[in-house]
């Protein structure tokens, strides 16, 4: 594998969206990297200082609020983009006061998961 494959931290407490999502990236050439918690975050994602990360409002333990404002507060990590996905109807307004920078609504097809990760790459 060479330097040039794009990296992504799933987060989501649903097995179903993890295993889709990382086999429709895996597909497209990503590394993916998935977690069904948000302990330790600044950990995970240190290790792995993905291009983008999506994640989900309900993760546990401390929720995607939370886990998103923490990698946002962290000066080596805060530049990392990250899309909050939900089920909830005010997702714009959670994602917002997370930090995220955009956000993806469940359910989402396939072509808005492409769509709004090529949005924030850079």
């Amino acid at each position: 594998m060479n330097n040039d494959t794009r990296k992504i931290i799933i987060f989501d407490d649903d097995e179903d969206i993890l295993s889709i999502c990382s086999f429709i990236l895996e597909e497209q050439g990503w590394a993916v990297n998935a977690y069904a918690d948000c302990n330790n975050i600044v950990e995970k994602v240190s290790a792995i200082m993905p291009d983008v990360i999506l994640m989900d409002n309900w993760i546990p333990d401390d929720g995607g609020i939370i886990a998103t404002q923490k990698l946002k507060q962290n000066e080596t990590l805060k530049n990392i983009p990250i899309i909050y996905f939900s089920a909830n109807s005010d997702i714009e307004l959670l994602a917002n006061h997370a930090g995220a920078e955009t956000y993806l609504a469940k359910p989402f097809d396939l072509e808005e998961l492409e769509r709004v990760i090529n949005s924030v790459l850079v």
